[in-house]
């Protein structure tokens, strides 16, 4: 007998298959044991919350976009100075460390649960960090994902991120969980995967291996006990392969481009058809290291990726330093709030040899490249600032210049910055945080950063009327992009060319192929007169209805 049950849709597509239930897991309360050693037993904790928090950042190491940064927070919170003081409170009382642990994680978890909200969404975080630290001291295996042989779609009461993020595309249909929500670590990384997702499914029940089910991730439904004869369908709206034209339904050119970390995220942007790159990002060269990379150097890597998009469009971004991507040559910002000091472009004003490398470099390699290459700067504040950059990089020979708008003062004044440059790409990520004061590390600010908030969207329309006003291209890339609901309003807003995580191409693309803009603009001043970033996300999804 088939039953509809409804939960959140966190990322969007249509996919049926049996049932592959990941088991709650056997890590269970440790007993309440004392000990005799506790300095023995406090080393035993730092030993265990070190191995887990390298054995989580090992695998953000190896991820991109989206699934990096959730596995970068995810091993920050294995090493959580609280969480650790916590625990080694019980510790020094006498309690064995995998009660302490155990007792310590709950509390957080309680503490949590009780403020509501995202908040409560970190709870899953919190008891993985958890389960692994006990299964490491304890030597039993982690509980997690059960190895598939068939394609499936994963029933859980949550997910864990640092799970999540390595699933494989191929064998996860999709999933459904009965708890998370929309803005948890989990539904942001289904989003970047492309993996049709549906969360908070409290009503789903108890669901048994191999029952069929259909899951809907864009309007959230699932449902029970289908005919399994019909087989498993996967009408995901994130397709392996971008098919977008390149326009929207009325002709209107919108260019789809991929994010990149590092040459090695070539081949999945190939894989997935897309025609260029939005966003290339170069710290990858400069991490790690003492000194900073020559020309020659800096020249091989560019041209790797050049290579790849022959007659394509690549944006590459100088050096983004300072702030959070401290680096061993870059001077010390030793100001109170290392995000509002020397960070970005202001790196380069104080030490102009390393933008100067840099631009030779670029410049060198688009010498020999087919690519169409465009070069942007980081954390432009005014129009002074995008003269200066846009100079220096005439010098060098550099065709296309820009630069990236992530601070409120750069988008007030994006039309004078305009003047001096070829094109903008706006950074929600820093727009956001740096628009609301509000920390985009910190999670209990994260409905601050949420890239629906009515006042983020007006400074992004902001951009987008001087980019009109000026005639020329305003793009936007990161997480906010990478949303097939939200970026026909950020065309509508004036946006030209969005770009984001190679994998959630196929869907931005499926969904901007049949919308006007016309469409799109109606899309932007529903979500502009909204009072909060929900109700935005629902005058937006109820005009889809109409």
């Amino acid at each position: 007998m088939e039953k509809r049950v409804q939960g959140v849709g966190v990322s969007a597509g249509s996919v049926r298959g049996p049932a592959a239930v990941v088991s709650p897991g056997k890590i269970a309360a440790p007993a309440a044991e004392r000990s005799s050693d506790p300095v023995s037993e406090a080393a035993r904790l730092d030993s265990a919350i070190e191995h887990v928090a390298a054995e989580i950042q090992e695998r953000a190491d190896r991820a991109e976009g989206s699934a990096a940064e959730v596995l970068a927070m995810a091993a920050l919170m294995a090493k959580d100075p609280t969480l650790r003081a916590k625990a080694r409170e019980r510790v020094d009382g006498g309690v064995r460390v995998e009660r302490a642990v155990w007792e310590a994680a709950e509390e957080f978890a309680s503490a949590l649960e009780a403020s509501g909200g995202y908040f409560a969404e970190r709870v899953t975080d919190v008891r993985d960090i958890r389960d692994r630290l006990i299964a490491q001291l304890t030597g039993v295996p982690m509980p997690g994902v059960p190895e598939l042989t068939t394609p499936s779609i994963l029933v859980a009461d949550d997910l864990a991120p640092a799970d999540t993020a390595t699933l494989d595309a191929d064998l996860v249909l999709g999933f459904v969980t009965r708890e998370g929500g929309p803005t948890s670590h989990t539904a942001i990384l289904a989003r970047s995967l492309g993996i049709p997702a549906v969360v908070t499914c409290r009503e789903l029940g108890e669901v048994d291996d191999g029952t069929c089910l259909v899951l809907d991730g864009a309007s959230g439904e699932v449902t029970v006990g289908v005919d399994a004869a019909v087989g498993v369908t996967n009408r995901r709206a994130r397709p392996k392969h971008l098919t977008y034209s390149g326009t929207l339904a009325d002709g209107t050119p919108i260019s789809l481009l991929a994010n990149l970390g590092e040459p090695s995220g070539v081949p999945t942007a190939r894989e997935v058809r897309a025609p260029g790159v939005g966003l290339l990002r170069t710290e990858f060269l400069f991490d790690g290291r003492t000194t900073a990379p020559g020309v020659d150097q800096q020249r091989h890597a560019y041209a790797e990726v050049l290579e790849a998009f022959p007659g394509g469009r690549v944006v590459v971004r100088t050096l983004d330093a300072g702030s959070d991507k401290p680096l061993a040559f870059v001077r010390e910002d030793t100001s109170p709030n290392p995000a509002l000091g020397v960070r970005g472009l202001r790196v380069s004003a104080e030490q102009p040899d390393l933008l100067d490398v840099q631009l030779q470099a670029i410049a060198e390699a688009q010498q020999r490249s087919d690519a169409e290459v465009w070069v942007m700067a980081p954390m432009v504040s005014t129009p002074s600032e995008a003269e200066w950059f846009a100079e220096k990089a005439r010098s060098c020979g550099i065709r296309s210049i820009g630069v990236m708008i992530e601070v409120p003062a750069a988008a007030l004044h994006a039309e004078r910055i305009l003047q001096h440059v070829d094109f903008a790409s706006i950074g929600t990520n820093d727009l956001a945080q740096y628009t609301f004061a509000a920390d985009r590390m910190s999670g209990g600010l994260a409905e601050l950063n949420d890239p629906w908030q009515p006042a983020l969207l007006e400074l992004i329309a902001v951009v987008g009327d001087a980019g009109r006003r000026t005639g020329k291209p305003v793009g936007v890339c990161g997480e906010a992009a990478a949303d097939p609901l939200l970026a026909p309003v950020l065309v509508g807003l004036g946006a030209t060319s969005l770009s984001m995580t190679p994998r959630a191409l196929p869907a931005v693309g499926e969904t901007l192929s049949h919308v006007t803009a016309a469409d799109c603009c109606q899309r932007a001043k529903r979500a502009l007169v909204a009072g909060d970033p929900q109700a935005a996300r629902a005058a937006v999804a109820q005009s889809l209805t109409e």
